[in-house]
């Protein structure tokens, strides 16, 4: 008996289709001694790092684990660092938080993987997460700053994602930095606007550390507006970073929402993290839809809440007015909580994962409902929040929303959390407010009319915080120029920490000369890399300019999760995201297609039909110079290009 088995229809790429019966290669080959295109080698921006708002090398990082790229030898012909090291030193020099990035970032980067037109993205997300683990792990430093100290003195307002990746950046550049932060501990929104169980604070902890030990001076519990005022800031320093964040949050977007049981969710988080709020009422609603809605929910769900507790505990709690012993005594149950968004569940705009685990915690999530009121008691405190469907999409920039008439209905409520953005609080630095409740900015983070003062993060507009580490990473280049007297340059158009292949000829110990003339027409000066450019700042390759038959399927490795149920969640605040082992960090790493440049597959060499492609001789080859073309021998077939995985060769010259 035979026995047909399946076969997958999609499990790699095919450039040609069952029926086609036209050759793509034919329509372009060339006339030999004719053709004007020759190979050039083109370093592109994969789009996984045009995506990320950090800028990391990621394919960089990726290609060190996999092991494309070599940690270089010192003296005694052994690696200088190993090579978990030398990935975790490329990473942050971009983003000096990948393990909090890597728990809680929803990684755009992801999105944007190439590998997605294969079979699925690369898990990069969960590389940066074990090399953040790694660095932990094994107490790695940065290392100490090698520019001179300039003299000159910045003022960075705020400790958060923004100020820190700032004050990184400008303490590596030889300048003395000092971060002011209100509170009694740095971090920001990764702190405060984060349960512990997404971002353990030993994590946290030791990558602030990091940075601080660095040379970092810090003043906590300082608010400068009050404690200090501006105009001594600008005595004392020579200029300023505003990274603010936005830790106040916005009400209901409802006439008369004011009740003692209607507070943000910024509010609810911050007496959660601060270990003030310790149980909810039975009911929970959560308005909002985004990350910070799913960790509230997930909060509330996990507190529960108590027998017999005075109903105004929990918003005296996070109030800040009592620390609430009461519930160390008090039998816990499991409290109700709903979370209403504008829009359905698969149009919200929370990690999707995140979503998945609220629904398997039981937390029920309702989409398609806008608040259109509070109902209250006699006593005046919230018990429904009032809905009613609605139709809500995006016309550019602008949210619009339609009411659905007759569909207003109640949700009954002991607390209610609005968590539908982020304000920020400018008492004593309304100057900077540009009447929107945010700053001003323009390309450089340079806050409009007001030279020499610099600002990232939410304050500009909330959004991811590896967004607010790329806004602290530019404005530290801004602000270096500014205090050398230099214009502020013109950032390129794609801006990310790019591969350098001057550092790999370096490393190789190949002398990098000046260019001097004859520029043209000549091999014998040792003045550029053979017929290499360098695109990155304006380009970023799409998936159809590589050659995807050669990527084998591959499955992703995922990391494990730990999924609780309506039971389980109770009382658990255990971290639920495990790390990839090496060997599967690795594995995983060798997925990367290296988008836009060379890993040195040998497909140019193996196809050229002329021999006219070959390797460059190893004592003067590195990454992105593995390859050579003599053109004596070429004649114009472009095949090389085509069976090129990456891209990284194009036809060229002469156009």
């Amino acid at each position: 008996m035979s026995v047909v088995s399946e076969t997958p229809q999609k499990i790699t790429f095919r450039r040609y289709k069952d029926g086609n019966t036209k050759s793509r290669l034919n329509e372009k080959i060339f006339q030999a001694g004719h053709s004007y295109k020759c190979p050039t080698y083109i370093q592109s921006t994969p789009p996984c790092q045009g995506s990320c708002p950090a800028g990391e090398d990621i394919r960089g990082y990726l290609g060190i684990v996999r092991g494309t790229e070599k940690v270089p030898n010192g003296a005694d012909g052994k690696p200088v660092m190993p090579w978990q090291e030398y990935a975790w030193r490329r990473l942050t020099e971009a983003n000096p938080f990948p393990a909090v990035m890597g728990r809680v970032c929803p990684a755009p980067c992801e999105s944007g993987c190439n590998r997605n037109e294969v079979e699925d993205h690369v898990g990069i997300n969960s590389v940066e997460h074990f090399l953040g683990e790694y660095a932990i792990a094994n107490k790695l430093q940065f290392n100490k700053p090698t520019a001179a100290p300039s003299g000159k003195k910045v003022a960075i307002l705020g400790g958060g994602p923004a100020g820190l990746s700032c004050a990184y950046q400008l303490v590596m550049k030889g300048h003395a930095v000092t971060v002011f932060d209100e509170h009694e501990y740095l971090g920001g929104m990764m702190r405060y606007g984060i349960p512990g169980f997404r971002t353990p604070r030993d994590v946290l902890d030791a990558e602030i550390q990091r940075i601080i030990d660095l040379g970092v001076n810090v003043r906590l519990k300082t608010r400068v507006g009050s404690d200090i005022s501006m105009e001594q800031i600008h005595k004392d320093f020579d200029a300023v970073f505003l990274g603010l964040g936005a830790q106040a949050g916005r009400a209901l977007p409802i006439a008369d929402s004011q009740a003692p049981n209607v507070v943000t969710a910024t509010a609810f988080l911050k007496a959660f993290n601060e270990g003030r709020l310790q149980h909810v009422g039975k009911r929970v609603v959560v308005v909002g839809g985004g990350d910070t809605s799913i960790d509230v929910a997930t909060i509330a769900r996990r507190l529960g809440h108590i027998s017999h507790a005075n109903p105004t505990d929990a918003e005296a709690a996070i109030a800040g007015r009592m620390a609430h012993d009461v519930a160390d005594i008090s039998a816990k149950q499991g409290a109700e909580v709903t979370l209403t968004s504008l829009f359905n569940i698969d149009k919200m705009q929370a990690n999707k994962h995140e979503i998945e685990q609220a629904l398997a915690e039981g937390i029920h999530i309702l989409g398609g409902l806008v608040p259109i009121g509070i109902v209250r008691d006699a006593n005046g405190r919230a018990t429904a929040l009032r809905v009613a469907k609605c139709e809500a999409k995006f016309v550019g920039s602008k949210l619009e929303i339609k009411n659905i008439e007759g569909s207003e209905h109640n949700i009954d409520a002991d607390l209610i959390v609005s968590a539908i953005g982020q304000a920020v609080d400018f008492t004593g630095l309304e100057k900077f407010d540009n009447g929107k409740g945010a700053i001003s900015t323009d390309r450089n983070y340079v806050v409009n009319g007001q030279a020499g003062v610099f600002a990232g993060g939410d304050v500009i507009r909330p959004h991811l915080l590896t967004t607010a580490v790329g806004h602290g990473s530019i404005a530290a280049d801004g602000i270096h120029n500014f205090m050398q007297g230099r214009d502020l340059e013109k950032r390129p158009k794609i801006d990310v920490h790019q591969f350098d292949i001057m550092r790999k000829l370096t490393e190789k110990g190949i002398e990098i000369k000046d260019a001097q003339e004859p520029m043209r027409g000549t091999c014998d000066s040792n003045v550029a890399i053979h017929n290499f450019d360098n695109r990155s700042d304006r380009y970023i390759i799409p998936h159809d300019k590589l050659f995807l038959g050669h990527f084998n399927y591959v499955p992703r490795l995922h990391r494990d999760i730990v999924t609780l149920n309506k039971e389980t969640a109770l009382g658990n605040f255990d971290e639920r995201l495990g790390v990839l082992s090496q060997e599967s960090a690795v594995a995983e790493a060798k997925r990367c297609m290296s988008c836009g440049m060379c890993f040195e597959c040998d497909n140019c060499v193996v196809y050229c039909p002329q021999t006219a492609v070959s390797r460059v001789k190893k004592t003067v080859a590195t990454l992105g110079r593995y390859v050579t073309t003599d053109y004596d021998k070429y004649i114009g077939c472009h095949i090389c290009a085509d069976v090129c995985p990456t891209g990284y060769i194009q036809m060229g010259l002469g156009e």
